[in-house]
């Protein structure tokens, strides 16, 4: 092969890849059709940002900043123990279920990816303990905000180089370093959420972790969810075939995956997915980094003809809808099959939501690897600090995701 070869091989391979970041596959034309997207969508993320920035430090909890996920450790829940690990000493507290985590991803060309694999430490994808000094951790803003462009910019080469080479820091995000760091939070069950991401080949990953969860036996700490692409013309018959293997949970991610949710095409899905009494976990709202292209397809009101249209299908927004919490909030409000997954949130964007649901409805969940799981155990403790808010604090928890899904009571004798 000449080096002429060699170079065009390797664009066409980064090319490919690219898509591990994932935001850009899915779609051939990213203008979104007339009032799907407007200025004043534009303009509110934006606002919103920015009050966010101004407000910080001055919400109802004062100044929560901390140097790095192991500064926690100040915090009355937490310390570090003798192996330099942050752990959570609170033993009142319950089983915590944890909806929102995931596994690391062995996709496209394949890369090596020992899913049984301990390794000395989780290198999570934004990772506030990496450097020295780490990245100032702050609980009162949205979670991707502690990270500096040029460390969300890395992020994206790890996301992009797992489909080809692999990395050290995705042969980290194992089962054993997840359940490791669930001990250390107490955390007693986690739902792990594969994306079908379209590609053409290896695109196979809740049936790569459902597999690896069965060989280390740990079905009784982590549940795998599945994942379908909107967009498959067999998407449905493939949800028919995770369901009769025991998916419960099924991941849908429209900034990924570049769809409206509520777009009449899916209804299909929709229809099998509360048929088979399944659950749908959406990626909810705009996080602030994913590219402009992807941010249409997310906003709150393209999920509400979902929770309208299929009243007894149970739909959890993810990250309480990120940065646009407030709207997704109150869409979730309006509708009892709709649950709130907090993942994100400030402390207090969170005492702000907890305000206005009771605690209702509201799923703890960490987006591990991405984070460290007691970044977001942190902020439901601050925010559940009175003998008023003990039964929210469980709520949130556990309670809550038992009352979703009754099998773990069973399983894992919660109840």
């Amino acid at each position: 092969m000449t080096g002429k070869a060699r170079l065009s091989r390797r664009r066409l391979l980064a090319y490919t890849a690219s898509g591990l970041a994932l935001s850009s596959l899915g779609g051939c034309d990213d203008t979104p059709p007339p009032g799907r997207y407007t200025q004043a969508d534009i303009d509110l993320l934006d606002n919103q940002r920015s009050l966010e920035a101004q407000q910080r430090g001055k919400g109802p909890y004062g100044d929560q900043r901390y140097e790095g996920y192991r500064g926690l450790a100040t915090l009355p829940w937490f310390e570090i123990d003798n192996t330099g690990r942050l752990i959570c000493i609170d033993d009142s507290l319950p089983g915590i279920v944890d909806v929102h985590a995931h596994l690391g991803m062995s996709i496209l060309f394949k890369p090596e990816l020992d899913l049984q694999a301990v390794t000395p430490r989780v290198r999570h994808l934004l990772d506030c303990d990496g450097a020295d000094p780490p990245c100032e951790l702050d609980l009162d803003v949205y979670i991707n905000g502690n990270f500096s462009p040029e460390a969300l910019k890395q992020n994206e080469k790890v996301l992009t180089t797992q489909g080809l080479w692999g990395n050290e820091v995705v042969r980290s995000h194992t089962i054993p370093n997840l359940i490791a760091e669930m001990d250390t939070m107490r955390v007693q069950h986690s739902f792990v959420l594969p994306i079908k991401l379209g590609l053409p080949f290896g695109d196979n990953i809740s049936e790569q972790w459902r597999s690896a969860i069965s060989r280390a036996d740990a079905a009784d700490r982590i549940t795998t969810g599945c994942s379908v692409h909107p967009r498959d013309d067999y998407r449905v018959e493939e949800l028919r075939l995770h369901a009769a293997k025991g998916a419960r949970l099924v991941k849908l991610h429209p900034t990924v995956q570049k769809f409206y949710p509520d777009d009449s095409s899916l209804n299909p899905l929709y229809e099998e997915a509360q048929r088979l009494g399944m659950v749908v976990f959406f990626h909810g709202g705009r996080a602030g980094i994913e590219p402009a292209s992807s941010q249409p397809f997310a906003v709150p009101r393209h999920y509400a003809r979902v929770l309208e249209d299929f009243p007894r299908l149970q739909v959890i927004l993810g990250h309480a809808g990120a940065r646009d919490s407030a709207a997704m909030v109150d869409l979730a409000v309006k509708h009892q099959n709709a649950w709130i997954g907090i993942h994100g949130q400030g402390v207090s964007s969170l005492e702000a939501i907890i305000n206005k649901t009771g605690g209702e409805r509201l799923l703890f969940g960490t987006d591990w690897p991405w984070y460290h799981l007691g970044a977001t155990l942190a902020k439901v403790l601050i925010t559940t600090d009175t003998p008023e808010r003990s039964a929210v604090r469980d709520a949130i928890l556990r309670n809550n995701a038992v009352e979703l899904f009754p099998e773990l009571a069973e399983r894992e004798n919660l109840g």
